[in-house]
């Protein structure tokens, strides 16, 4: 190992080449890096819409649900579906495990749905299915802001400018939200019909025939052929009225004579405003390996220029822009990188300005080498590589503080220079690469980690594992060669003043406290057994987590109406909703949208399809804090909830894999009457729970239809033909495209059919409405009996069984795990009839699974780790000796939990996964060194003394430079962040000073009283 730094420092040209050259490919890197505010990784999740107006809850589950989830249900590498049927409306997820290749399960999902597309309703107008895609999120959502401009004018101007977004390099797709659709009405006068005796039907079937565009042949004129055309697309109004439905008696009746043709925009299903004001959003999301902020420079450029364009009653918006968290996570690291380096700076003058300067060097050589590592292994520049890239700032200089100590006590001794840095480096080598390998191994089966928790992390251990890695490099390569160049030559043999200073102090100080600690060897370690079982003891109260909440200024507002409610009620209770919203203090804006959930801006949100009675409403304030910002929060929340008859649910971000909520019960089975009973049952039981909020219960109302009554013998009677009766009610209810009217431009325009706005919703409408039959016309209520009925809501499914899931979220200050147990304590009461099974969802479901995993993750480093030791030292004794500092930090780290108010996350335990590997990295020092004076003839006890005076300074800087790196991460309130960093910072305090006296204590009990001269093979002597 020595024989790398002995080259380096004599083939020094080289090294300097290889210096500047990996300075380089860092800072290229770190220019090109692709940046994003959170990671992008594979979804194994597949969404399948379809939509069939018309239809209840249970003709959406027996025509459509229940085919498509038949037809994916035998792939492999299913995991669960999913699927909700609601009024005309069907949603089916389809989850795969998360090791499969999404690419591959989301085409044999198309290929299994597309086999079954014949057999499903003719009357099927939409069937979507989409990649749930990290990718996919939107990085900007904008709006085109005006009270005063025409529906089609907006149209315009919302195309014009999603086609010169569409135009940016990075760009992946931009969507239209909100956009008041243009059509040509064609409004029947059902009163006029019902004159006549005709059927809506003959009026669409006209201006279907006339409207189809289709080549009939071509012909030939000289040496020219013209194709001919008979009928095509309509380009005036005045051709959609002239249309000819019958001609009698050399009478011709025309569209116009039974109905009024017309410009009009569409009924709306999506109602989108900006602070209260109409408006239109447009969104853009960003392909893989793009730099956000190269996209966002070409966005508002674009949007610089169409401002300028734009009249003066439409006003743009840039909104929500996800380039400024980024922006705020890079400018922290390079706070923490400066921070970081003063800190080096003054936690290493005991050695000496030349020595810091030293260290100072392998900082940004790290950092830029981690980052030539990660981006070419493919990951981005997001807010968990910045964490981990923030961690490493407290660990990589530790291999370079104990190499540049090492050369400059050899200097002090006497030595030359250029073999001073030979020797320095040679002799801490094999103690210095089993530190950083410890180190690695803790980190390393977090790679493996299963579920979206898995994913969603790895970018954090891999850009720790590249920094670190190029630590230990740095330290043994270039390290050596600077310290051979730039430390004095003749160095005090007791060192500066400072260091004089502190080593007088350790011998003072820590020498008596030592002397005790060897006097009562085992009493010391029992004291330390009973501090790290008295810290075990505070982990009930610290409690469990998934993930901490987003450290994200945009909240998102869920506002739900009962099913049935028409979209005018839900756009009142927006509108409320927007109301409360601007009179909280430290609200930037506001976009609300009414029968549509908000586009998707966050990576593990998926907005709600379609639906007249949801709303959502994405709010931004101007900052959080996380002290006081909840408080806020909670506020609107009690103002919010003060709306009669509506679920208004206040969502802050969560970071990890999505999950419904926090708090979700699931239960399974055949009858929805039963469910709906256990689910008030449930509701009641989870509400009486202190601290849970917002409790969902989807089954909590029932709906009222109307049934036609269809009487199938009059039918056949009267030879009205099959699905006439559905196709009559639905062209006077909701319309139909029958045709395509086409602009001078080229811009294509849908004729509809249907009846006029007032009349489209009144029951009085159906007795105006004709079905055809075999000799003519009959009026809709010959062949039909009107009658309500009751029916249920929605119809959710769970891998193909009917279930009912209750959600909850948690009230500030409460834990959500602690919560969730006393839930399910309280459950108890409740009795579930045979046949019917209660399972736990939410953050408990994905907790189990991820920890699953991690535990699996942890026994591997541990066992990796001592595989380590073993190899390093070949004692068990020792090993043990080494790995027995683990619990000393545990006891800072479950103090320092308890104290900050964090709880037991996924980012605290990575926080003592890199506690573990720090402690050992410093017990290896200490026993390595004492070993080696063993070998070197030295006395056990005298070994165990020298030994920690001398390491006692090496393992004091690295573990303040860590402290000092890390602290401004758990000074900084992030709910990602600083848990993990008071873990690593309140465990480094503790096992600093504990360790000093109790590894010693266990040498002296565990170590063999006599030591071997010769130093086994592959382990060098000491040479000082």
């Amino acid at each position: 190992m020595g024989g790398i730094g002995a080259f380096s420092v004599r083939q020094w040209q080289f090294t300097l080449v290889m210096f500047a050259m990996l300075a380089a490919m860092g800072i290229s890197a770190l220019l090109s890096i692709p940046r994003a505010e959170d990671p992008n990784f594979p979804t194994p999740i597949v969404s399948i819409v379809a939509v069939l107006p018309g239809a209840d809850p249970l003709d959406m589950e027996k025509l459509v649900t229940d085919p498509i989830e038949d037809a994916v249900d035998g792939l492999d590498d299913l995991d669960h579906i999913e699927s909700k049927s609601r009024d005309g409306v069907a949603g089916i997820t389809v989850h795969f495990d998360w090791d499969s290749d999404t690419e591959r399960k989301f085409d044999q999902v198309v290929r299994e749905v597309n086999a079954i597309r014949p057999t499903l309703p003719d009357g099927l107008v939409r069937l979507d299915i989409k990649k749930i895609q990290t990718s996919l999120t939107n990085f900007v959502q904008i709006a085109l802001v005006s009270e005063t401009a025409s529906p089609r004018e907006l149209e315009e101007r919302a195309d014009d400018l999603k086609d010169l977004i569409d135009r940016v390099p990075g760009v992946r797709e931009t969507e239209i939200w909100g956009e008041p659709r243009t059509e040509v009405r064609v409004a029947l006068d059902l009163a006029r019909l019902a004159t006549l005796g005709l059927p809506a039907s003959a009026v669409a079937d006209a201006l279907k025939a006339e409207g189809a565009s289709m080549p009939i042949g071509a012909i030939h004129a000289g040496a020219r052929r013209f194709n001919v055309k008979a009928t095509g697309d309509f380009k005036t109004l005045e051709d959609v009225a002239n249309t000819v439905i019958t001609a009698h008696d050399g009478m011709a009746l025309k569209v116009g004579d039974v109905a009024t043709v017309s410009w009009a925009a569409d009924e709306p299903t999506h109602v989108t405003r900006y602070n209260g004001l109409p408006a239109v959003f447009i969104t853009a999301n960003q392909k893989d390996d793009q730099n956000i902020f190269a996209m966002r420079d070409g966005i508002y450029a674009v949007l610089d220029d169409f401002e300028k364009q734009l009249p003066s009653n439409i006003t743009l918006e840039r909104g929500f822009d996800q380039s400024v968290s980024v922006d705020h996570r890079l400018s922290s690291l390079f706070r923490d990188f400066a921070i970081a380096l003063g800190l080096v700076l003054l936690t290493l003058l005991p050695l000496g300005v030349r020595a810091s300067l030293v260290v100072m060097i392998s900082i940004p050589l790290s950092l830029a080498i981690g980052v030539f590592l990660l981006k070419t292994a493919g990951f981005s520049l997001n807010q968990l590589s910045i964490a981990g890239f923030v961690l490493a700032l407290g660990l990589l200089v530790d291999d370079s503080i104990v190499v540049t100590e090492n050369i400059a006590r050899h200097l002090r001794q006497g030595v030359e220079r250029g073999r001073a840095a030979i020797a320095g480096t040679s002799q801490i080598a094999v103690a210095v690469v089993g530190c950083t390998a410890t180190l690695m191994l803790a980190f390393l089966p977090l790679l493996f980690l299963p579920e979206g928790a898995g994913k969603f992390t790895r970018s954090l251990p891999v850009s720790v594992l590249f920094t670190v890695a190029a630590s230990l490099l740095v330290s043994l390569t270039i390290i050596p060669f600077l310290a051979s160049r730039i430390l004095s030559r003749h160095e005090s043999h007791d060192g500066n003043w400072l260091l004089r200073a502190i080593m007088r102090g350790i011998h003072l100080l820590y020498r008596p406290l030592l002397h005790v600690a060897l006097g009562r060897p085992l009493l010391t370690c029992v004291v330390a057994l009973a501090l790290f079982a008295g810290s075990v003891m505070l982990v009930p109260r610290i409690g469990f987590s998934l993930f901490p909440p987003a450290d994200s200024r945009q909240l998102l507002i869920d506002v739900d109406l009962p099913d049935g409610a028409p979209l005018a009620e839900t756009q009142a209770a927006v509108r409320f909703v927007e109301r409360e919203v601007a009179a909280t203090p430290g609200v930037r804006w506001n976009m609300s949208n009414a029968g549509h959930g908000n586009p998707r801006i966050y990576y593990n949100v998926i907005p709600r399809e379609e639906d007249p009675t949801h709303g959502a409403v994405f709010v931004e304030l101007d900052h959080w804090d996380g002290r006081t910002s909840p408080a806020v929060i909670d506020d609107l929340r009690r103002r919010l909830d003060r709306y009669p008859g509506v679920q208004v649910v206040v969502r802050i971000f969560q970071n990890g894999p999505p999950i419904e909520a926090p708090i979700a019960l699931r239960v399974k089975g055949p009858q929805i009457d039963t469910l709906k009973t256990l689910a008030a049952d449930m509701t009641r039981v989870i509400e009486s729970v202190p601290g849970t909020r917002d409790v969902v219960n989807p089954l909590r109302l029932d709906r009222t239809d109307l049934d036609l009554g269809i009487d199938q013998n009059k039918a056949a009677v009267l030879g009205v033909p099959a699905g006439a009766v559905d196709r009559a009610v639905r062209l006077a209810l909701e319309g139909e495209e029958v045709a395509s009217y086409r602009e001078a431009d080229g811009d294509d325009f849908p004729v509809i059919v249907r009846a006029p706005v007032e009349e489209r919703h009144d029951l009085d409408a159906l007795g105006t409405v004709y079905v055809p039959t075999a000799s003519g016309a009959t009026p809709l209520s010959a062949v039909t009996d009107p009658r309500f009925e009751a029916g249920p809501a929605r119809i959710d499914r769970y891998d193909r069984e009917r279930s009912v899931t209750i959600t909850a979220f948690t009230m500030t200050g409460y834990n959500t795990e602690r919560v969730t147990t006393e839930v399910m304590k309280a459950m108890a009461e409740l009795q579930l009839p045979p046949g019917y099974r209660l399972t736990v969802g939410g953050e408990a479901e994905a907790r189990a699974k991820s920890f699953a995993g991690l535990s699996t993750a942890v026994m591997v480093a541990i066992f990796g780790i001592f595989a380590v030791l073993i190899l390093e030292f070949r004692s068990f004794a020792s090993t043990a000796v080494v790995a027995g500092v683990i619990p000393l930090g545990m006891i800072g780290g479950f103090v320092a939990l308890y104290l900050t108010g964090y709880t037991l996350s996924f980012t605290a335990i990575i926080g003592f996964i890199a506690l573990i590997g720090i402690e050992i990295k410093n017990s290896i020092l200490l026993v390595d060194f004492t070993t080696q004076l063993r070998r070197q003839g030295v006395g056990l006890k005298e070994a165990i003394e020298q030994a920690g005076e001398i390491r006692f300074l090496p393992v004091f800087l690295t573990s303040l430079t860590a402290v000092g790196g890390l602290l401004p991460l758990a000074l900084e309130g992030s709910g990602l962040y600083s848990p993990l960093a008071a873990v690593i910072i309140g465990g480094l305090v503790t096992s600093t000073f504990l360790s000093r006296l109790v590894t010693p204590a266990m040498y002296l009990l565990l170590a063999p009283k006599k030591f071997e001269a010769e130093a086994p093979a592959g382990l060098p002597h000491a040479a000082e």
